[in-house]
C-alpha cells in the first residue's frame, strides 16, 4: 500500500482514483446521483479536498461511492458497487488508524510502569481489526471499562492482549499482567501490585479496592487478566461501580456468560491469510501451497502453527516432509514443537484442564465431547446423540439435562453450538483422542457405528429427504470408519460403509463411493456367514465400475453377487432382481445384448411383483430394459419403457433431481433414434439437471451438454431442409 504524507492526502487521493474510474463526473453530477441525499455542496468539497480532522462519516463515503458508482452506468462505464465500497471501506478504516496515530503522537506521552507484562511476540501476526476494535470499545465510554476476548484456547487471547498493551502503551501510565487462571492466587497477586503503587501494611481483604484506589492516580492504566474463568470467580478482583478515573480491564477467556459483566470482543482463529503469512514469515523454503495444506491440516489455529513453525525450526524438517507428518499422524504431530512464547503448553494437552473439569462436574458432557473427537470437523447434528436413550439413558429425554449436557461444552469454549449442531475444532478433536484410552475409543466407536447407522437413510433411493441428510452425515460416518472396526461393530460399519457408497454412487462420486465399497467387502470377506451381504458388496462395487467405465472390472463381481444371491435368498427376492438389471447393463456396454435382454426382463417381472407398478425401483429396471432395447436397435420398444419410467420419477422426485436428468436424456436419446427432433429440449433440461447436481466438470455432464448440442444441431439442419432453396 502508498504510504501517506498526510492521511487527508491519502485519502483523497484514494477517493479521487473512484472518481477517474467513473469517468471523473463533475461535483454537480455526483450531487445529481446521490440518491440518499446525503452530500451537500460543501460536505462534498470538503470531502475532495481533504478538509477534515476527524475520519468523514462512513455514510458520506459510501454515498459518494454510489454517487461515482451511477455516474459511470450512465456513461456505461463497468463498476461493481459492492466491490468499490469494500475497497473504501478498508481505506477509510485505515484513515481511522492514521488519524488516531496522529493525534496520539501530538498528545503529550505520560509515562509508563508496568508490572509482569510478558515480552512482545516479535512474530505477531494479523488482527489489526481486533485490535482496532478493542480500542474502540475500551474509549467509548468514560470510567474503568471491562472488556472480555473470548476465543477457543489456543487462538491467541493472551497474545492479542499482549500486543495490545504494547501497542497502545503510550496511552497508559501503569499496565499490569495478572494470571487469573487460579482464582485462589490473585489476592496474592494484587498483593505484589500494591507494593508496586507504594502501599504498605495492606491487609488481604482491602488489598483490591485499595489497589484500584491507588490506580485512580495512576489514570490512564490498563489492568490484562489472563486467563480468566467465568465471571463468578473473577468478581471480587473487577473494578466495581465507583472506581473512578480512567482504567481499562481486558480479561482473556475461553468460558461464556461475561456479556452481563464486560463486553466481549469474539477471538476466532487466523484467516487463512494470516496462517500463511506466520508460516512464510517463521519458516524457510516454504511455498505457498505447502503453508495453505499445513494450516488447513492445523484448523489455521494460531498456537498450533507456532508449534508447527518451532518444530521445523529445531529439527529443520523441510515444509514437505511436516506436512507429510501432519498428513498421516496428527495426534502425534500437536504434542510435539513449542511455541516461542509459551514453551510448556502444546495442542495435544491444551484442554486438558477442560476436559477434566467436565468429567467431574458433568460426565456425561465428556462423553459426548468424546464421540464428537472420533467425527468429522464438520457440524455434527445433535438429534444423532440426543435420539438415543441407549447413549444417554434419561438425559436424552429430559430436554432440560440434554441442553445443560450440550451447553456445557459450548461454555468452556471447547465447541461452537449453531441452532441443532455442534461444532468442534479440529485440534481440539485430535487433542481429546490423544487423551482417550483405547478401551474407551473402542467403546465409544462401537457406540457412534450403532448410533449412525440408526441415523442414516437405508432407502437411499425411496426416503424424501435421504440425499440432503447423507450430507451432513457422510464426513461423520467417512471419519469415524476409517480406521479397522472394533470386533463388537464389524458388520456395522461394513453396512455404513457400503451405504455410504450406495449414497456416492448416487450422486455421481465414484471415485470415493470405489475404496469405501472394497473397505465393506473386505470386512464382510473376514466375517462368517455373511454371503448375502458379501453379495450387497459386490453388486455395489459392479455399479461403481460400471458407472466409471469399467464394464470389463464390473462384470466379475456382478456375476458373483448373483451367485452368492441365488444360492442364499429366494429365487423372487428383490436383490435378485437388482443383480439381474445390473448384470444387463454390464452386458449391454460389453455388447452382449442379446445376452442382457432376458435378465433385464426377469428384473423387471420381479420387482413389479415386489414393488408394485409405479415404484422407483421399478423405474430403474425399465430404464435398463428400455438401454438393452436401444442398443439393440429397437427404440420402438424402448419408447414405453422409458415413457413409464421418466412418468414415475416425475411424480416422485423434485423436478432437480439427479434421476431425472438421467431419464430425460434417455427419452431424448429414444426420441433422436425414432426421428422426432423434439427431443432436443429434454436433452438440454436433462443437462442442466446434470450439472447442477454433479457439477460442470463431471464427465457426465459433459456428454450430457455434447448430446444435447448434437440434438439441436440436427434439429437446426433439419429445419433449414424442410425451408426449402427458396427462402
Amino acid at each position: 500500500m502508498e504510504l501517506p504524507s498526510a492521511p487527508q492526502q491519502w485519502f483523497v487521493r484514494r477517493l479521487q482514483r473512484l472518481r477517474t474510474s467513473s469517468g471523473s463526473p463533475t461535483q454537480a453530477q455526483l450531487l445529481a446521483h446521490d440518491q440518499t441525499k446525503v452530500l451537500t455542496r460543501s460536505s462534498l468539497s470538503d470531502l475532495l479536498t481533504g478538509k477534515f480532522t476527524k475520519p468523514p462519516p462512513w455514510e458520506r463515503v459510501a454515498a459518494y461511492a454510489g454517487a461515482c458508482v451511477r455516474a459511470a452506468h450512465t456513461g456505461r462505464i463497468a463498476l461493481a458497487l459492492e466491490e468499490e465500497l469494500a475497497r473504501l471501506r478498508a481505506d477509510h478504516a485505515t484513515l481511522t488508524d492514521l488519524l488516531d496515530a496522529a493525534a496520539e503522537a501530538r498528545a503529550p506521552a505520560p509515562r509508563c510502569s508496568g508490572s509482569r507484562l510478558p515480552p512482545r511476540n516479535p512474530h505477531f501476526t494479523g488482527r489489526d481489526a481486533v485490535l482496532r476494535e478493542l480500542r474502540r470499545r475500551l474509549t467509548s465510554g468514560g470510567g474503568a471499562a471491562v472488556q472480555a476476548v473470548h476465543g477457543l484456547g489456543g487462538a491467541g487471547k493472551t497474545q492479542l492482549a499482549v500486543e495490545y498493551a504494547y501497542r497502545y502503551r503510550s496511552q497508559y501510565r501503569f499496565v499490569a499482567f495478572i494470571d487469573a487462571e487460579d482464582p485462589s492466587l490473585l489476592t496474592s497477586q494484587f498483593a505484589s501490585l500494591a507494593q508496586e503503587l507504594g502501599l504498605a501494611g495492606v491487609h488481604s481483604e482491602q488489598v483490591v479496592p485499595q489497589v484500584y484506589g491507588a490506580l485512580r492516580e495512576h489514570s490512564p492504566w490498563l489492568l490484562i487478566l489472563d486467563n480468566g474463568d467465568r465471571p463468578g470467580p473473577l468478581v471480587n478482583v473487577l473494578p466495581s461501580g465507583d472506581a473512578e478515573g480512567s482504567g481499562h480491564v481486558v480479561v482473556t477467556t475461553r468460558t461464556r456468560g461475561w456479556s452481563s459483566r464486560a463486553g466481549v470482543v469474539g477471538l476466532d482463529v487466523f484467516t487463512r491469510r494470516e496462517a500463511m503469512e506466520l508460516l512464510d514469515r517463521r519458516v524457510d523454503g516454504m511455498t505457498p501451497a505447502v503453508a495453505d495444506r499445513i494450516a488447513e491440516h492445523l484448523g489455521d489455529l494460531p498456537l498450533a502453527l507456532e508449534q508447527a513453525a518451532g518444530y521445523m525450526d529445531y529439527h529443520h524438517t523441510p515444509p514437505e516432509e511436516y506436512l507429510a507428518l501432519l498428513t498421516s499422524r496428527l495426534e502425534d504431530m500437536i504434542a510435539l514443537g513449542e511455541s516461542a512464547d509459551r514453551p510448556a503448553v502444546v495442542v495435544a494437552t491444551l484442554w486438558d484442564l477442560s476436559v477434566r473439569r467436565l468429567e467431574s462436574e458433568r460426565p456425561q458432557a465428556k462423553q459426548l465431547l468424546e464421540l464428537c473427537s472420533l467425527l468429522a470437523p464438520e457440524p455434527i447434528p445433535l438429534d444423532l446423540f440426543s435420539g438415543s436413550a441407549d447413549l444417554w439413558g434419561a438425559t436424552a429425554a429430559d430436554p432440560v439435562a440434554w441442553d445443560t449436557t450440550v451447553g456445557a461444552l459450548a461454555g468452556l469454549g471447547l465447541a461452537r453450538r449453531q441452532l441443532s449442531c455442534l461444532v468442534l475444532h479440529r485440534l481440539v478433536q485430535a487433542g481429546v483422542r490423544c487423551s482417550m484410552p483405547d478401551v474407551a475409543r473402542a467403546e465409544a466407536r462401537v457406540r457412534l457405528c450403532r448410533a449412525l447407522l440408526r441415523a442414516v437413510p437405508h432407502d437411499i433411493h425411496g426416503v424424501p429427504d435421504a440425499r440432503s441428510r447423507w450430507q451432513v452425515l457422510l464426513p461423520h460416518v467417512v471419519m469415524s470408519t476409517r480406521d479397522e472396526p472394533p470386533a463388537e461393530c464389524a458388520e456395522e460399519t461394513a453396512l455404513l460403509l457400503r451405504l455410504a457408497a450406495v449414497f456416492l454412487l448416487s450422486i455421481g462420486d465414484y471415485g470415493v463411493a470405489l475404496p469405501l465399497c472394497e473397505r465393506a467387502l473386505a470386512i464382510n470377506e473376514s466375517l462368517e456367514d455373511r454371503e448375502a451381504e458379501i453379495g450387497f458388496d459386490l453388486i455395489t462395487l459392479a455399479q461403481i465400475h460400471r458407472e466409471r467405465g469399467s464394464a470389463l472390472l464390473a462384470r466379475p463381481p456382478a456375476e458373483r453377487a448373483l451367485s452368492l444371491h441365488q444360492s442364499c435368498l429366494p429365487s423372487d427376492s428383490t436383490a435378485i432382481a437388482t443383480d439381474l438389471a445390473t448384470l444387463a447393463r454390464i452386458l449391454c456396454a460389453l455388447g452382449d445384448h442379446e445376452a442382457a435382454l432376458p435378465l433385464a426382463e426377469s428384473a423387471l417381472r420381479i420387482d413389479e411383483a415386489a414393488y408394485g407398478q409405479d415404484d422407483p425401483y421399478v423405474s430403474f429396471d425399465l430404464i435398463a430394459l428400455a438401454t438393452v432395447h436401444l442398443d439393440l436397435d429397437d427404440p420402438s420398444a424402448a419408447a414405453p419403457l422409458i415413457d413409464r419410467a421418466l412418468r414415475i420419477r416425475e411424480a416422485r422426485y423434485a423436478p432437480d433431481h439427479l434421476y431425472l436428468g438421467y431419464a430425460l436424456l434417455l427419452k431424448a436419446r429414444v426420441m433422436s433414434a425414432l426421428g422426432d427432433p423434439t427431443g432436443a429440449g429434454l436433452a438440454h433440461r436433462g443437462a442442466l439437471i446434470l450439472s447442477k447436481q454433479l457439477g460442470q466438470a463431471h464427465a457426465k455432464t459433459g456428454y450430457a451438454f455434447a448430446f444435447a448440442a448434437g440434438l439441436l444441431e440436427r434439429r437446426g439442419q433439419g429445419e433449414r431442409r424442410s425451408d426449402g432453396p427458396g427462402r
